[in-house]
């Protein structure tokens, strides 16, 4: 169930009846605390969102190169959420300002999609979708270059640590170098993705519906593919019903689902502790990398994983604790000022 659904589940408590449109209602009447539903749709969302290999290499395995693959996966969620959109009878309505910011939009995250999974042939899935995850980090030096948001010491110290955490990552599982191909494939897949996060902050798209803003971008981005594919000429037709069913979990879990869970959970916790819980993304995507597909996680790779979302984790969450942190910085240097200043005074009394 999804906000303005007009649902409603009736429930018995003793003698009491309760009629509710809560998704998270107990059958004995009591509902979970808004801010545990927050936590809890935010993780649903990133994890769903680390599903992406899971579902993807499988059908490279049968074949399909990433255009067929990526375009079956638009192609299905644009219609899992145009279904849903009508059910809900929202608006698919446009203002005229806001029809190129979404074209730009939906090419840049059909990029970012494309050069992803692009990647997962060049090394392995969980790696590829940790170092993904340091495009936070470029919003934020992006963010300081062009609207000159203020680097703080703690956005300096995240893109130090993420940068020294993607440096352990360099050796690959069998203590060979990762794919420098691969490498670049993911660092170009993080800065679409973060110019895009840049261009709905900065654009007239600020104010669209999350939904209908997801809709035509990836509408817009499918005829990437569309185009790349030659107006369907050089799609690959998918060879099993395993590999149907693949799609279907690829354009409903890691796009639908991930989508809805992650606007309900900035709906009940807001944007910042959702946005947080995003680092669980790519430590699904180790985990399924590792337990499915028999991926190698060293102890080195683990240290610069969990280095990058720390880092990830405090850039993000810097916004609402950068107050706190830059005044106790800039007080320790003040000290250090003053201690200087008394010693100076107090050798020259000498």
């Amino acid at each position: 169930m999804f906000p303005g659904q007009a649902f409603f589940v009736l429930a018995e408590n003793g003698s009491q009846m309760y009629f509710t449109d809560d998704p998270f209602f107990y059958p004995v009447g009591i509902m979970m605390n808004d801010k545990f539903k927050g936590f809890l749709l935010g993780a649903v969302a990133a994890a769903t969102y680390g599903m992406n290999p899971l579902f993807a290499l499988p059908l490279y395995q049968e074949g399909l190169g990433a255009d067929s693959v990526l375009f079956y996966r638009y192609s299905m969620a644009v219609a899992m959420l145009g279904m849903l959109m009508k059910f809900q009878r929202q608006s698919f309505r446009l203002k005229k300002n806001e029809v190129l910011p979404l074209i730009v939009g939906g090419l840049l995250f059909a990029g970012s999609s494309l050069t992803l999974f692009l990647a997962y042939r060049y090394m392995d899935a969980g790696i590829a979708s940790t170092i993904l995850f340091v495009y936070p980090v470029m919003v934020a030096v992006i963010m300081a270059m062009f609207f000159r948001e203020k680097l703080t010491p703690v956005t300096v110290g995240s893109i130090v640590l993420a940068l020294t955490g993607i440096g352990l990552l360099y050796k690959g599982g069998d203590g060979g170098p990762l794919s420098m191909t691969g490498i670049i494939l993911i660092m170009l897949s993080a800065l679409s993705y973060a110019i895009y996060m840049v261009g709905v902050k900065q654009s007239a798209l600020k104010n669209l519906p999350g939904m209908r803003l997801t809709f035509y971008i990836l509408l817009f981005g499918l005829a990437v593919y569309v185009i790349r594919l030659k107006f369907g000429l050089e799609l690959q037709v998918i060879p099993s019903w395993k590999g149907w069913g693949n799609v279907v979990a690829l354009a409903f879990l890691p796009t639908v689902v991930s989508l809805l869970c992650t606007t309900l959970a900035i709906r009940y916790i807001g944007a910042t502790p959702a946005a947080i819980l995003g680092a669980l993304e790519p430590v699904t995507a180790v985990f399924f990398g590792v337990m499915v597909f028999g991926e190698q996680l060293t102890f080195r790779l683990a240290i610069g994983i969990v280095m990058i979302i720390i880092s990830v984790s405090l850039i993000i969450a810097g916004k609402a604790a950068a107050g706190r942190l830059n005044a106790a910085f800039f007080r320790l240097v003040e000290r250090i000022r003053r201690a200087r200043r008394r010693r100076k005074i107090k050798e020259n009394g000498r």
